[in-house]
C-alpha cells in the first residue's frame, strides 16, 4: 500500500485469479505496460489470490517485487465476488476497478471506462458485449446463453444496463462503500446483484462498448453460473419486493434521481396505471348507480376504491417504491388526492344535476370521466412531488468528484484479507 514518499493511487484494478500460475503473469505485465503508457494518475494493479493451490501466489509476489505499483492480496476462500468485495474495501482508490485474468477485453477501453468516474459524471461504469459498437468473437452457445441471461433480468428485475457479465467494471470509491455491504452473492452473481442495486438506488451506470475475444481456454462452468445466477435472480427479486434492500435510503443520499426512474417514464407507468383505476373507477360507477339512489354515493364509493388500487400500484411500479414500508402513511396521503379528486368529480356532478334534472347514466359517467381526466395532472405532481419524493433533489447530498490524489492516504484492510504484499 501507500507509504509517506508513494502518492496514493487514483485506480486500483483488481484482477481475481484462481490457479493461474501459468497466465497471471503475462496478464499483469501487459496491464502495467498499459497503464504506464496511456494512465496519467498513480496507480495500482492488485492480484486478488482466490486459496490457489497452485504457484500462483509465488508467481504474483515475484511481479509484485518487480513492477512498481503492483499487490497481491490472498484469500483464504474461493470467490470472484468475495475477493472483489475485499479488495475494494480495503483499498485507498477512489476509483476501482477490475476484469479477468485472460484480458478478452481490449485494454483500449479502460480509459473510457474510468474517465466519467474521475470526472464524477458517472457512479459505475461497465463494459459491454452487447452494446452498440462492441466487437465480439465468441460461440454461439455462450452468444445465445449471455442474451437470454440478460433478457431474463430485464423482465425479472428491471434490468436497463445491457451486460451484466462482462468482466471489466468500474465503480467509485464512495459509491462501492455504500453498495458492497448489501452484496450477498461471493462468486460469478456478484456483478449482477451490485449493478442492479445501484439501478434501483437511482445510480448512474456507464456503458462502454469493448472488443472482446473468447478465451478457448475458460474454465468458467456456464451451465452451473446460469443456475447459480437464477437462483440469485429469484433472491435479489424477494429482496427487493420486501423491503430488504434500503434502495431507497441509498438513492437519498447518493441517487441522481428517483428510483422509479426519469420523469417520462414515470409519466408513461403513471398513466397505464390511471388506465386501470380509471376503468375500475368507472366500472364500478356504472354498476354501484344501477343500485343507489344517489349517483354522489356512488360516485364516492367507486372512487375511493379505485384510488386505493392507484396508490398501490403506482407506489410499487410507477416509483419504484419496494416492501411495505411507508405503505400506511402513502395511502393515508392517497387519500388526500382521493379528496381532491373527489371533490373535483363531484363539483361536475353538480354542475351537470343543474343543468339536467335526471341525465341518464351513460351521461353522468361522461362527465365523471372528464373530471377525472382533469384531476390526472394534479394527482401525478402531487404524488411526484409529495407522496413519493426522495428527501433529496438532483444532485443535493451527492460528494464531489474524485480528485487525483497526491498525498498517501491510510487504508484499513478487510478481514477477509489475511496478507497485502505491495
Amino acid at each position: 500500500m501507500s507509504d509517506s514518499t508513494t502518492p496514493a493511487p487514483v485506480l486500483d484494478v483488481v484482477i481475481p485469479v484462481h490457479n493461474e500460475q501459468h497466465t497471471v503473469g503475462a496478464c499483469v505485465r501487459r496491464l502495467h505496460q498499459h497503464l504506464v503508457h496511456t494512465f496519467p494518475y498513480p496507480f495500482r494493479i492488485t492480484v486478488a489470490d482466490n486459496a490457489s493451490t497452485d504457484a500462483t501466489a509465488l508467481v504474483a509476489s515475484g511481479l509484485a517485487a518487480e513492477l512498481p505499483g503492483v499487490a497481491v492480496a490472498r484469500l483464504a476462500e474461493k470467490g470472484r465476488g468475495r475477493a472483489l468485495k475485499a479488495v475494494w474495501l480495503a483499498s485507498d482508490a477512489p476509483i476501482l476497478a477490475y476484469m479477468d485474468v485472460d484480458l478478452s477485453t481490449d485494454l483500449d477501453a479502460l480509459w473510457p471506462l474510468v474517465a466519467p468516474l474521475m470526472s464524477g459524471h458517472s457512479d459505475l461504469a461497465i463494459g459491454s458485449r452487447l452494446a452498440r459498437g462492441a466487437r465480439v468473437v465468441r460461440g454461439a452457445k455462450r452468444e445465445v446463453i449471455s442474451r437470454g441471461y440478460n433478457l431474463i433480468l430485464r423482465g425479472a428485475l428491471g434490468a436497463r444496463f445491457t451486460d451484466a457479465q462482462c468482466g471489466f467494471k468500474a465503480i467509485r470509491a464512495d459509491v462501492a462503500a455504500e453498495l458492497l455491504p448489501l452484496v450477498e452473492d461471493t462468486t460469478w452473481f456478484f456483478d449482477t446483484e451490485l449493478l442492479v442495486l445501484a439501478q434501483r438506488s437511482g445510480l448512474r451506470i456507464h456503458e462502454v462498448p469493448v472488443d472482446w475475444f473468447d478465451d478457448p481456454d475458460s474454465r468458467v462452468d456456464v451451465v452451473g453460473t446460469a443456475l447459480d445466477d437464477l437462483r440469485g435472480v429469484l433472491r435479489v427479486r424477494r429482496s427487493l419486493a420486501s423491503g430488504a434492500l434500503p434502495v431507497g435510503d441509498i438513492a437519498a443520499r447518493l441517487g441522481r434521481g428517483t428510483p422509479g426512474g426519469s420523469t417520462w417514464q414515470q409519466l408513461q407507468r403513471f398513466a397505464a396505471v390511471g388506465v386501470v383505476s380509471t376503468v375500475i373507477h368507472l366500472g364500478l360507477f356504472a354498476a354501484l348507480s344501477a343500485g343507489v339512489e344517489s349517483a354522489q354515493v356512488a360516485n364516492l364509493v367507486a372512487l375511493l376504491i379505485a384510488t386505493v388500487a392507484n396508490t398501490a400500484l403506482n407506489r410499487r411500479w410507477t416509483f419504484g417504491i419496494q416492501g411495505g414500508r411507508g405503505a400506511a402513511r402513502h395511502q393515508v396521503q392517497g387519500l388526500v388526492i382521493f379528496g381532491i379528486t373527489w371533490l373535483m368529480t363531484a363539483a361536475a356532478l353538480a354542475l351537470l344535476h343543474l343543468a339536467v334534472a335526471s341525465p341518464a347514466t351513460t351521461v353522468q359517467t361522461a362527465v365523471v370521466a372528464l373530471a377525472t381526466a382533469a384531476s390526472t395532472a394534479v394527482r401525478f405532481v402531487a404524488m411526484r412531488s409529495w407522496m413519493f419524493r426522495t428527501p433529496t433533489t438532483l444532485g443535493e447530498g451527492r460528494p464531489s468528484a474524485p480528485v487525483p490524489h497526491t498525498e498517501a492516504a491510510p487504508s484499513h484492510l478487510s478481514p477477509e484479507v489475511t496478507s497485502r504484499v505491495a
